[in-house]
């Protein structure tokens, strides 16, 4: 019985976690990029009180194990990289990744990290207007150097076709290259990815290194819409039916502990 109640705490521990995740999900149904994730279980060790032992020659013996497992645990929270809804948004600085790619991004002191996210921003530079993050963050090209934006061009005359790059209407109308590119990467192990917040994804030994696109590196390229956003690709229904699911499943792992408890006063009683 005492095994019971550590095994029912075990369950009631993972299905906490498990709803903390479900809640991280719905708390970002509207952040734009957003992967789901998802909390996977693995059963904790056995007991083994009889193993199986067949005698071939007698034909005798156990055909099967007595063992008694003693709970769960939780092992990985994996990311759904799933095509979220893309909606349009007519900003000519939106831009939503069709594919597998990700936009590589800038933080400072040597720190390239990955997003989904394509809400971009103008930032002014003694250079000219600079694509970066709503944090402020440089977005980078295929170099891996921040995109800047002439000072003598339009933002409003800047358009972007779908591998990234970036072109202007003169004054005459005349459309002009400006010998600018949208970098963006792929990853052979997406999964092993690490959230760094503020919808940012880095780079693992895990994950392995980022594969640049326009560098020939990758099988299949992605494909950029200018003034469309990716949206999260959390569905609420899905999750509100996890949340009911790991809600009961709390509950039962408590009455379990609670049927534990009566049987051991139960027991207790027995001498009275």
């Amino acid at each position: 019985m005492m095994r019971s109640l550590w095994t029912a705490a075990s369950g009631m521990i993972s299905q906490q976690q498990n709803v903390d995740v479900i809640s991280h999900n719905l708390a970002n149904v509207n952040t734009f990029g957003y992967k789901k994730e998802r909390l996977e279980f693995k059963t904790l060790l056995y007991e083994s009180m009889n193993r199986a032992d067949l005698d071939p020659a007698n034909q005798t013996g156990r055909p099967v194990n007595l063992q008694v497992g003693h709970g769960v645990r939780p092992v990985a929270t994996a990311r759904i990289f799933s095509q979220g809804n893309l909606q349009r948004t007519d900003n000519s600085m939106d831009f939503a990744i069709s594919g597998d790619g990700f936009f590589a991004v800038d933080r400072g002191g040597g720190d390239i990290q990955y997003t989904k996210d394509g809400a971009f921003k103008i930032s002014a530079t003694d250079e000219g207007s600079m694509l970066a993050t709503a944090d402020g963050y440089p977005i980078l090209d295929v170099d891996g150097a921040a995109i800047v934006i002439p000072g003598d061009v339009s933002v409003k005359n800047v358009s972007v076709d779908e591998t990234g790059l970036f072109a202007y209407t003169d004054a005459s109308g005349v459309p002009q290259d400006l010998d600018l590119q949208i970098g963006l990467v792929q990853f052979s192990n997406p999964q092993g990815l690490e959230a760094a917040g503020a919808n940012l994804l880095r780079q693992t030994a895990a994950s392995g290194l980022p594969l640049s696109e326009a560098g020939g590196e990758t099988n299949q390229l992605s494909s950029l819409q200018q003034g469309v956003l990716e949206m999260s690709n959390v569905q609420v229904a899905e999750e509100m039916v996890s949340l009911i699911v790991a809600q009961r499943a709390y509950d039962i792992n408590s009455k379990a502990i609670t049927t534990s408890d009566d049987m051991l006063q139960t027991a207790n009683s027995l001498k009275r």
